[in-house]
């Protein structure tokens, strides 16, 4: 189908050699590990099934001559920052050449972000933020270990990124680590894995991976970029739009789950070109009632409105791809500024409706105002300063009680009518 193999190749010339993917590549890993070093530590997660596949994984890299000196537990949910910490007391007592993680977004998270500690020390939050892990190794003179991600998941594509996702449980919030130096040097995802993977990890692995591609087409207008952007934005979303709803229905369906699998990683490739905004910030102070996943699709009809102003194009490529997947009405491409913003927003909760979502935070369970309190308080951490600027209607601290307090209980209540935008200047 035209569809999967021009997102193939997107992929590949986006990674080339250094990835490896599709049904039945775990065989291959010793062979793509084998330049990387020859002493590792294998950061795994445990899941139904799993141990066949990290046994098929341990005698790809044994058979290259690659030693795994330990193999340890990978991380919970949201990558909690305990995890992280135990994984780097694990690499200090090896001291491995190599690090290997198998699992989804949250252990390939904790495995880039532990190797940080590991080789640099200090307190993780010195390196919440863009380049600030880069800065310091070249002060140091140092270098990370080279990191082969696995994935496991159709979700993240965190085994494609420069990005490292941390909570603090016991605040509930989220922080990032951006740099380029945390991408792992390898990657691969045998979509075997994904056959048996539960409908509510499949449902949000894909809406994250639409809410990554579909907030960094919103930021691209007038960049150099914008060009390739809607090409990844146009697969992902007709991968996803057409085949997310099929697996309701069908959870074991090959295609289904491999359409699936390429569209998030073209998320990952979005996210590379350019940085994911509103709805990626406002789900880091969810995570305590909502997945990753779903927060990010509850909020981006939102911000959908919000941005209407600055997003007409992305919105018009949005919108046929909505149509064509029967997500909307085709009076929907005859509409202009806000109007078709709010119908584009409309399309996105039919989405997740067609899956069983809420669309609106006050049918979340466990949700409370305080969530609102907490996410507008850290819009305005300068630790999160990246996707206030990532807006394509970029806010300032000061402005994020004005114009984000709005979207934020436009959410809440799913009244498009309540979301104010911000006046463009010429």
């Amino acid at each position: 189908m035209e569809a999967f193999e021009r997102a193939r190749q997107l992929i590949r010339d986006f990674k080339g050699d250094r990835y490896l993917f599709g049904f039945g590549v775990l065989e291959q890993i010793g062979q793509l590990a084998q330049p990387l070093g020859r002493r590792c530590v294998l950061v795994r997660d445990t899941f139904p099934g799993s141990d066949r596949y990290v046994e098929r994984l341990l005698k790809s890299l044994q058979s290259a001559g690659i030693e795994v000196a330990r193999v340890v537990a990978g991380a919970r949910p949201n990558t909690p920052r305990e995890d992280v910490l135990r994984l780097a007391e694990a690499f200090r007592q090896v001291e491995p050449d190599l690090l290997v993680s198998f699992g989804g977004g949250s252990t390939i998270d904790a495995t880039k972000a532990a190797e940080v500690l590991h080789t640099l020390g200090g307190d993780l939050e010195e390196y919440f933020g863009t380049g600030l892990v880069t800065a310091k190794l070249r002060r140091e003179g140092k270098h990370l270990a080279p990191h082969l991600a696995i994935q496991t998941a159709a979700s993240s594509a965190a085994h494609l990124t420069k990005y490292s996702n941390v909570t603090d449980l016991s605040t509930g919030q989220k922080k990032l680590i951006v740099d380029d130096a945390i991408v792992p040097e390898r990657a691969a995802f045998d979509y075997e894995v994904t056959l048996e993977a539960p409908w509510d990890l499949t449902a949000d692995g894909a809406l994250d991976g639409v809410s990554h591609s579909l907030e960094v087409l919103y930021g691209a207008v007038g960049k150099p970029y914008y060009a390739r952007m809607e090409e990844i934005a146009e697969r992902t979303f007709q991968l996803v739009f057409q085949w997310l709803p099929k697996l309701w229905t069908d959870r074991q369906d090959r295609t289904a789950r491999e359409a699936l699998a390429l569209a998030t990683d073209l998320g990952g490739y979005a996210i590379m070109l350019g940085g994911t905004n509103g709805a990626h910030l406002t789900s880091f102070s969810l995570i305590d009632i909502l997945s990753h996943g779903r927060a990010c699709i509850l909020m981006n009809p939102y911000y959908t409105v919000f941005y209407s102003p600055a997003i007409q194009d992305p919105l018009r490529l949005v919108a046929r791809q909505l149509v064509e997947n029967r997500l909307a009405p085709t009076s929907i491409e005859r509409l202009r500024g806000r109007d078709l913003s709010e119908a584009v927003g409309e399309g996105l909760r039919e989405l997740e409706r067609r899956v069983q979502l809420p669309v609106r935070l006050a049918d979340v369970p466990g949700f409370h105002q305080g969530h609102i309190d907490r996410a507008l308080r850290a819009a305005k951490n300068p630790q999160l300063r990246m996707k206030l600027e990532n807006m394509p209607v970029p806010l300032t601290p000061e402005m994020v009680d004005e114009y984000m307090g709005p979207v934020l209980e436009a959410a809440k209540t799913g009244d498009f009518r309540l979301i104010k935008n911000v006046p463009l200047t010429s």
